[in-house]
């Protein structure tokens, strides 16, 4: 495993079209390559506007074409040179529908996925309607930069995921991610909302002694039929390291390749002065397996 590893992230809004919107990526991912990238990260469901603002059956088409984009994306990590971190909609069989992250490596082959696990239903995040939960667990996937800790937006409020990520020995927690404001939320409202998400996750961090990043989408997106407001996209894609540092953060309102370098073995040297992982009373969790403590 190299001990050192230059990561890209790439946050991004919505163009015109889904073939517009792909080609803006690929010129993007050309970018972070030449600059030197060895994984390159991308946002939820990338390749299409956010279709989960609003229930519609036609919706579910969108992931026809799920192995004409395996094969789209594996070419584009293999042209590139780079382990890609890719979020695509996968049809396994009518009716059963997921969200899922699929890894390339630096030769095109899939190094794993992850089925998102924890499927929100809020307005403006119906994701209930389209996406079955996943049942892949939470497993990190091998790469030749290292074993990455692949997780999937909602799943960022969840200590548990993070959690089992590390203790399957996972480098780094990586998250692509949709999530924003809507019009009628208060400065002081959607201030405290981003501070929440940011927070949370470095609280991931700290605790599992884990450099962990997070890819947000950017810019206001409708419904397909323009009959809500939408959302408007937060951006603020960031980094922290171990102890929960912020090491770089992106603009709410821009798209931005954001270049980092992370020392994976810093975070075996943290464990040795913070050993949260000695100290858990794994005897005493038991009822973290149920839904409420209510007996």
């Amino acid at each position: 495993m190299l001990k050192k590893v230059k990561i890209a992230l790439i946050q991004q809004s919505f163009k015109s079209s889904k073939q517009e919107t792909v080609q803006k990526t690929v010129n993007m991912i050309e970018k972070a390559s030449k600059e030197g990238a060895q994984l390159i990260l991308l946002q939820e469901l990338h390749q299409d506007r956010y279709f989960c603002i609003n229930e519609d059956e036609a919706n579910f088409e969108k992931a026809d074409d799920f192995e004409k984009d395996i094969i789209f994306w594996s070419n584009v990590a293999k042209k590139n040179g780079v382990v890609l971190v890719t979020s695509l909609f996968e049809k396994r069989a009518v009716g059963i529908y997921h969200n899922t992250a699929v890894v390339f490596e630096k030769d095109g082959k899939i190094a794993g996925k992850y089925r998102k696990m924890h499927i929100p239903d809020d307005p403006g995040f119906y994701e209930k309607f389209y996406f079955t939960p996943g049942d892949l667990g939470f497993e990190p996937i091998q790469t030749s930069v290292g074993k990455l800790g692949v997780l999937i937006c909602w799943d960022q409020w969840f200590p548990e995921a993070a959690r089992l990520m590390a203790l399957r020995g996972a480098d780094i927690l990586i998250y692509p991610t949709a999530i924003g404001w809507f019009d009628e939320d208060s400065r002081v409202e959607k201030e405290k909302q981003l501070d929440a998400w940011i927070n949370v996750q470095k609280g991931h961090a700290i605790a599992n002694a884990l450099p962990l990043v997070a890819i947000n989408r950017v810019g206001k997106e409708l419904d397909d039929k323009k009959q809500i407001n939408g959302i408007n996209f937060w951006g603020d894609s960031f980094v922290v390291g171990p102890q929960g540092e912020m090491i770089k953060q992106a603009s709410e309102d821009k798209e931005e390749v954001m270049l980092f370098d992370i020392n994976f073995n810093e975070n075996k040297e943290i464990r040795k002065i913070w050993p949260f992982f000695r100290d858990r009373r794994v005897d005493s969790y038991t009822n973290l397996n149920k839904i409420f403590i209510d007996n």
